[in-house]
């Protein structure tokens, strides 16, 4: 038997890989509006593209990154830091583990990174909500599950949270409860439950026999205030659409009420970012409304978050881990896949087969403290006067 014969392997793979490749090809379109994306590259983006900027190191000197031509980024990078903790921990993650895991997997160790074609420590480029971790948590010795209040609210953390889904594969309830703890060290608000919603989408594209529709079912099921209302909005939109050509508009319309960051994507107004129960992150809600229109099709999720623009990498890896779950390894595009992992000189499939380890050693703990539990509960509830109950 090979690794990728065990389905919850290949269903990781697919899963890790998928949100991986999402993220490469939306680099290069993220932060442009849908026409802006088709004239710079003569249509729409079918594959993996160079940099918007031909000059990319002077054009935005606040962000000198390569992106494009198959590079991951800060999604890809922080994902596979947290499979690595949980490699580390091997069981469920807390806050804590956040302080005392994630922070220095951040700062304390080199690796390479795609966009600075150089070895840097990961918090070298990741966002600056995403340095507010080490800030609060590692100099500012914040309590880890109150670290996230006061940061900007955005999709920092929900953008690495496939991971949880993964260890907690056909428990969305128990993804989205351990996501919401996890993050609770980087957000607050709307961007701490985008973060739980992600991990329990994850979750049930695992389970065998799970479809878009359940997917999106289980995250109305689950989500809370501004979440839940954004992701019914856009899906509900989204059902009335054959593909995501031609789609950008009316889904921008259906999320534009529930989102902080506005039409003016790189300037924007005092509201934005700010915690709230009446908003949502734009990304989680459009990608499940790229997986439905494509009726969980992988390339079709990602290619539809990749031309939408906007937080494009990050929207193409949300969907591309929930659709690499449903359908597995063999869904991600070869042709895509192995260039992207030339370019980015990571390898792309071991973290996916590492945290499907985890996974199974997970459950194993777990069912024998179930088991432990029921055996106590029993006896707690066991009428004595008909004696032992042995």
């Amino acid at each position: 038997m090979t690794p990728l014969e065990d389905l919850l392997t290949d269903k990781a793979v697919g899963c890790v890989t998928g949100a991986a490749v999402g993220d490469a090809i939306g680099g290069a379109t993220e932060g442009w509006t849908p026409e802006q994306i088709q004239e710079r590259y003569n249509g729409y983006v079918t594959g993996i593209v160079p940099p918007y900027f031909e000059d990319w190191r002077n054009a935005r000197p606040i962000a000198p990154y390569h992106k494009g031509d198959g590079h991951v980024t800060d999604d890809t990078l922080m994902t596979h830091a947290l499979i690595r903790v949980y490699e580390k921990v091997g069981g469920h993650l807390d806050a804590y583990a956040a302080a005392d895991h994630l922070v220095p997997e951040m700062m304390g160790e080199k690796r390479w990174i795609p966009e600075l074609e150089a070895e840097a420590l990961p918090l070298q480029r990741v966002f600056l909500a995403e340095k507010w971790l080490v800030l609060r948590l590692h100099y500012g010795h914040v309590d880890p599950r109150e670290a996230g209040v006061g940061n900007i609210v955005n999709c920092g953390a929900a953008m690495y949270m496939a991971p949880v889904g993964i260890v907690n594969a056909a428990n969305p309830d128990g993804a989205y409860a351990e996501a919401v703890d996890l993050a609770g060290a980087h957000q607050s608000s709307y961007g701490r439950e985008a973060a739980g919603v992600l991990a329990a989408a994850v979750a049930e594209a695992m389970r065998p026999g799970a479809t878009a529709d359940t997917v999106v079912g289980t995250c109305l099921r689950l989500a809370r205030d501004g979440t839940r209302a954004a992701i019914e909005a856009v899906c509900e939109r989204a059902l009335g659409l054959d593909h995501w050509e031609g789609s950008f508009a009316a889904l921008r319309q259906a999320v534009a009420p529930y989102d902080t960051v506005a039409d003016t994507y790189r300037d924007q107004g005092l509201g934005a970012r700010r915690p709230s129960r009446l908003h949502s992150i734009e990304e989680l809600p459009l990608a499940l409304a790229f997986l439905l229109i494509a009726k969980g099709d992988y390339r079709d999720t990602i290619l539809g978050g990749v031309n939408y623009g906007r937080d494009a990498d990050s929207i193409a890896s949300m969907g591309g881990a929930i659709a690499g779950a449903l359908a597995g390894a063999k869904a991600v595009p070869s042709e895509w896949l192995e260039p992207i992992t030339e370019a980015s000189r990571i390898d792309l499939v071991a973290p996916g087969l590492s945290i499907a380890e985890v996974a199974r050693r997970v459950h194993t703990a777990d069912l024998a403290t179930r088991r432990a539990h029921e055996t106590a509960f029993t006896a707690l509830t066991w009428d004595n006067s008909a004696g032992d109950p042995a």
